[in-house]
């Protein structure tokens, strides 16, 4: 969705600004600015870039699940790009107060967004089914397959769902669900990135 810096540049550990700009479709070279926090490392341009190049037949209509918000550049790429409706969930109240003003800005009513734990939020029965699932947790806090279990075991996936990854290990090594298909991966410095299909399973 977007919690760590990428470039050469690390972020700083709090305070200050950084910014994004959504790549393409209806908002296409609209810039915002986030407040930056720690262990925050938001999605290169080259690498949204490459996801949503993998993505372009399933995102028009998809119903979104951004896990781990931050900088929300995943979550209004997505819209941005014609998502029929999306969710942003991240811990920082300020991360989500800067999106609510993004989604204000431009008048978007089909974002939505909950200021809560990740897991916590998974561990209920699916309230919805998501098509399209960002997954790009801080590092070495044991999130992600936690969170890839939880979806999978708690029935918030659509039957053939995509679900985007970003970790510090390399995609084969994480131990996903024997029913998530790795379909594409790539390596952006330390950071792999990868994009995984479901069966039913």
């Amino acid at each position: 969705m977007n919690q760590r810096a990428k470039s050469p540049k690390p972020a700083p550990a709090h305070g200050g600004d950084g910014q994004l700009r959504i790549i393409a479709g209806q908002w296409r070279s609209r810039q915002f600015n986030f407040p930056m926090a720690a262990g925050l490392r938001p999605t290169p341009n080259r690498v949204r870039e490459t996801l949503f190049n993998w993505l372009a037949p399933y995102v028009e209509g998809a119903n979104v699940l951004d896990l781990f918000a931050g900088s929300g550049a995943l979550f209004l790429e997505a819209l941005s790009r014609g998502a029929g409706s999306a969710l942003a969930l991240d811990l920082n109240p300020a991360a989500i107060n800067s999106l609510r003003g993004h989604l204000h800005t431009l008048n978007c009513d089909n974002g939505q967004l909950q200021q809560i734990d990740a897991l916590i939020y998974l561990q209920q029965p699916a309230a919805a089914q998501f098509d399209l699932v960002f997954l790009d947790p801080p590092f070495s806090q044991n999130l992600l397959l936690p969170a890839c279990n939880l979806l999978e075991q708690n029935g918030w996936l659509a039957t053939d769902a995509w679900v985007y990854t970003e970790s510090e290990h390399s995609p084969s090594s994480l131990g996903m669900p024997g029913n998530w298909r790795l379909h594409r991966e790539q390596k952006a410095g330390q950071v792999y990135y990868a994009l995984w299909q479901r069966s039913a399973a």
